[in-house]
């Protein structure tokens, strides 16, 4: 058979091919950074991120099938914040889910084009972003605060707990006092006045376990009577130590996230629902995958937070909590 003859052959079998054996293609595999300042090694048995990743299964994108998820840490170092987003750009992840504000800034910085999509404060008092519904550039995400007024109630609900309280150390990293939130502080000392209670400030260098321990045990020198934990993710990832060390000193406290009562023994939160921001972070990732341009997506800031109280750890601190708290509280665990 001329060879003229055999092409024509091979030309007219692959015409008569289902289109979509012709069209077939191995099946796309997709990267997920992960970043944090601070990343337990469990941290996909945390509510929030085990939500996120249960979300995207259901929408098809399965770790270890069709997603790779590459995690990313510094273990609470914040001097470590620009090499780690230059090792994060450098893998060419496909999305960035980066949760905390601190990381961000370096992230921004070192891409304009891999989508991020985070976990963070609040966007507009931090300068992250000019506007929540039309966020641009490659970011979005879901927003854990909203606003300072937040904090005031978080001190309101601390001192109905304790109503003899005159002192209350508010605990940070001292980023927090040296980056953008410091604006916050004026109107946080504000809140705590109208209440009666003097703001005693208390900042640790970073998230490292070493660092928050020695902080800690500053702060409880001080004696206050009370303890408002800032929602950075950095002191978040320590949740654990962070409550066994208040109730090591007796100290009642109130924090950010549920994440302190249900990784160690926290007494009190007053948070949005992990389990909703999960699902709208994750809703997020999913329509980047889609092919959504992440700054044509309005970050979610979360409306609602719940009160939860701990019965067991103000047991151990010996702390009578009045039965009026209880009453507001959305869940109480014995």
């Amino acid at each position: 058979m001329r060879r003229r003859d055999i092409l024509a052959l091979a030309a007219s079998m692959a015409a008569l091919r289902p289109p979509a054996a012709r069209a077939q293609q191995p099946p796309k595999r997709y990267r997920i950074a992960l970043v944090a300042g601070q990343l337990p090694p469990d941290w996909r048995e945390y509510s929030f991120w085990r939500a996120i990743l249960n979300e995207l299964r259901t929408a098809g994108y399965v770790e270890g099938q069709n997603v790779e998820i590459a995690a990313y840490s510094t273990e609470g170092r914040f001097e470590r914040y620009d090499l780690l987003a230059n090792d994060v750009v450098a893998g060419q992840p496909d999305v960035i889910i980066a949760g905390g504000n601190f990381v961000l800034y370096p992230l921004k910085s070192a891409t304009r084009t891999i989508p991020i999509v985070a976990s963070m404060g609040d966007p507009l008092a931090t300068g992250l972003v000019s506007s929540l519904a039309h966020p641009g550039d490659n970011f979005t995400g879901v927003s854990v605060d909203a606003g300072i007024e937040i904090y005031g109630k978080r001190l309101q609900i601390l001192k109905a707990a304790v109503p003899s309280a005159t002192r209350i150390a508010h605990l940070a990293t001292r980023a927090w006092q040296e980056g953008p939130q410091r604006a916050q502080i004026a109107p946080l000392r504000a809140y705590a006045s109208q209440l009666g209670v003097s703001l005693i400030e208390a900042y640790v260098a970073d998230g490292s376990p070493n660092d928050v321990e020695t902080g800690f045990n500053a702060v409880a020198a001080q004696q206050p009577d009370g303890l408002l934990v800032s929602p950075e993710a950095e002191l978040g990832a320590s949740a654990r130590l962070i409550g066994e060390l208040a109730e090591k000193h007796r100290l009642p406290a109130i924090y950010p996230t549920r994440n302190y009562i249900e990784r160690g023994s926290g007494l009190m939160a007053y948070a949005p629902d992990p389990i909703e921001l999960a699902r709208q972070l994750a809703d997020r990732v999913k329509r980047v995958l889609g092919g959504t341009k992440a700054g044509d997506i309005p970050i979610y800031q979360a409306t609602r937070f719940e009160l939860t109280i701990n019965i067991k750890a103000a047991r151990a601190i010996c702390l009578t909590i009045p039965p009026s708290l209880l009453a507001r509280a959305d869940e109480v665990i014995e």
